[in-house]
Parts: structure tokens; C-alpha cells; sequence
């Protein structure tokens, strides 16, 4: 073989080399992931805690101002219909109760004066005495007198009833859950004093997620179970939905009307209630699965021959886990660990799976 020949093979085959190792510094390395394969997540009870409350709840106060002078009831107390609950002083109040009383019997004197005047100022008139201007000024002091009576009798019933509002009574037999003031503590016209509870209408209060409060409709069967004592039980139907979230937690609140509940349910009692609801039935992934780019939500899906490419999905809460709303199916492979590694077309090898 010649110089030319060898010089040529040798030539050919650094170019060679050279190519080789081009290729092998373009393509990304092979890299080990976790992943998962996506399958939707069984229905199971799900469960919330809560309170038992009344169904009728009354905010008593005053419909007028005045400082707390007796307040004989507790939180816990049993009251009758009519029962006295609360008073506020009532001395400025009978004093006024007074002074309307003698303002009416004043108007109702200058009335009877007025009445007077009148029929003898007809008797003139009618005998050509006295003139029809007297007798027109003289009907017009009546008018007027009849006009301050009314006047001081509204007075009257006005005072009477502030007089009377000095009192809280109880509208109806129930409960205290609630008191709002202490004696000698100045009560403003509207201020919550006491609040009463009807104990013979009771359901159950609870918060669920947004999720869950979509999902619910009004007669929906929850199991309520005590806490305390999981044995005393009763089945109920949903009362209410609220129309709106709480802002603070998110969750929307579930009244929960009770069917023959047991009398270890008193108000007040910490229940919980559970429903099976098929909407539990979904798509869940941990959250490292998931990353940000362009102001898009994406997630790495791996082909069968084990390369990676990008999937735009729709995404919310649920609980620690996101619950696939778009995007996803089940048998998708999806990586769920160094999600931010990882190139358009890469070659993985799926080294474990986690558990969803």
C-alpha cells in the first residue's frame, strides 16, 4: 500500500471520528426519571367535620339605647316563651312616658277650652253678635287644639313603647347559645344581647371545598356521626347551599337538615359528616410533575420509545395532589421529578415509579 493510500484512510477516519463525536455532543444524554402512568382515583367517603346548630336563631337586643342593668341568663340556660332576659335602665324613659302624659292631659284641657270657645262663638254668630271672621278664627283654635291632641297621645304611645322596650323578652322556648353584653355595659338602639336557639330543630353546619360544593344539590344524603361518640348517628339531606365561598378558606357551607337525630346530638355537638360522591372519581398528579413556561401549565409525557415532549394541561387543587380537568388521559406516562432538566425529544430511561 502507497503513502497516498494510507495518508487517505488515515484522513477518512479522523473525519469519521470527528463526526461521531459531533453527533454524540448534540444529543442530549440519556437520563433517568420517575414517573407514573396516569389512572383515575377510586371513590371513596369523603368526609367533613362540623357543628350541630339550630335552624331558628334569634340576635335579641334593644330597639333602643341605655346601660345594662340586669341580665339574669347564661349561655346554656333553658328559657320559656316570655321569659325576661335582659333590662336597661328605665328611669330616663318613665320620666319621658311622664312627660307625654302631661302633655296630653294639657292638649286635651286647651281642647275642651277650644270646644267651648267654639259653640258660644256660634251662638253669637247665629244671633248676628259676632262676626263669621271670629267665628272662623275661633274653629281654627279648635282645629288646631284637636291637632295637638293627636299629636301628644302618638307621644304617649311612642314613650309607652320605649318604656316597654327597656325589657328583652324571649319570643319563643329555647336555648342561650350566646351573650353579647354585661350588666353596666351601655347598649346601643340594635346591639346583639342575647342569642336564642330553637333546641328542637337541630342540623348539621359544615364547610366543604369548592370542588365538593359544586358537585352538591339541595336533598343530597349525608351520614352524621359524634365525634365524641361515633355511635349516635343520624341520616340528613341537604337544607342549604351558600351561594358564595368564604373568602377566607374557600369553602362553601352546608346546612344539613336531620332526620330524627339522637338526643346526644345537643347544640353545639362537633359531627362528621360523610358522602360518597363520584366526583372524588379523577385524575390526580403530585404537583413536581408540573412546570411553567410562557405563561403556560405543562407537564413531560414519555412516548414508548422513551423520548419526552411537552403537554399543555388544565389543572386544580385537591387536597396535596392536582386534579387533571384537561389535557390528560388515563395510560398517559407523565415524568414527575426534574421536570426542569429536561429538552423537547430527549431520550429518558424510566428508572422507577412513584405511587400515586
Amino acid at each position: 500500500m502507497n503513502r497516498l493510500t494510507i495518508a487517505g484512510l488515515l484522513m477518512a477516519t479522523l473525519a469519521l471520528s470527528a463526526c461521531q463525536e459531533d453527533n454524540s455532543q448534540d444529543a442530549p444524554p440519556i437520563r433517568p426519571v420517575l414517573s407514573m402512568v396516569v389512572r383515575p382515583t377510586p371513590a371513596d367517603a369523603t368526609r367533613f367535620t362540623g357543628n350541630v346548630e339550630s335552624r331558628y336563631t334569634s340576635e335579641l337586643g334593644f330597639e333602643i339605647a341605655g346601660r345594662l342593668t340586669h341580665r339574669p341568663v347564661n349561655v346554656g340556660d333553658l328559657v320559656l316563651a316570655g321569659q325576661r332576659l335582659a333590662e336597661i335602665d328605665p328611669l330616663a324613659y318613665r320620666l319621658q312616658a311622664r312627660i307625654a302624659d302631661a302633655e296630653l292631659e294639657s292638649a286635651i284641657a286647651q281642647q275642651a277650652n277650644a270646644v267651648t270657645n267654639e259653640a258660644r262663638e256660634k251662638t253669637l254668630l247665629d244671633q248676628n253678635i259676632s262676626s263669621q271672621a271670629s267665628f272662623d278664627s275661633v274653629r281654627q283654635a279648635r282645629q288646631s287644639a284637636d291637632a295637638s291632641v293627636a299629636s301628644a297621645k302618638a307621644k304617649v304611645a311612642k314613650s309607652r313603647e320605649q318604656l316597654a322596650n327597656t325589657v328583652i323578652t324571649s319570643t319563643f322556648a329555647g336555648v342561650v347559645t350566646a351573650v353579647s353584653a354585661e350588666p353596666g355595659q351601655t347598649i346601643q338602639a340594635g346591639q346583639t344581647v342575647v342569642t336564642l336557639a330553637r333546641p328542637d330543630v337541630r342540623e348539621a353546619v359544615v364547610d366543604v371545598p369548592d370542588r365538593i360544593g359544586r358537585t352538591l344539590k339541595v336533598n343530597a344524603a349525608f351520614r352524621v356521626a359524634s365525634q365524641a361518640h361515633p355511635s349516635l348517628t343520624a341520616m340528613g339531606h341537604v337544607r342549604e347551599i351558600a351561594p358564595s365561598l368564604d373568602a377566607a378558606t374557600r369553602t362553601t357551607r352546608v346546612r344539613i337538615s336531620l332526620d330524627n337525630p339522637p338526643s346526644g346530638f345537643r347544640l353545639g355537638t362537633v359531627v362528621t359528616a360523610s358522602i360518597s360522591t363520584p366526583e372524588v372519581q379523577a385524575l390526580l398528579i403530585p404537583p413536581s410533575a408540573v412546570f411553567k413556561r410562557d405563561g403556560r401549565t405543562l407537564v413531560w409525557i414519555v412516548a414508548n420509545n422513551g423520548t419526552v415532549s411537552t403537554r399543555e394541561v388544565g389543572l386544580e387543587p385537591h387536597g396535596t395532589l392536582l386534579r387533571v380537568t384537561g389535557g390528560l388521559s388515563e395510560g398517559d406516562r407523565l415524568v414527575t421529578a426534574g421536570v426542569n432538566s429536561l429538552a423537547e425529544g430527549q431520550q429518558v430511561k424510566i428508572s422507577d415509579e412513584v405511587a400515586q
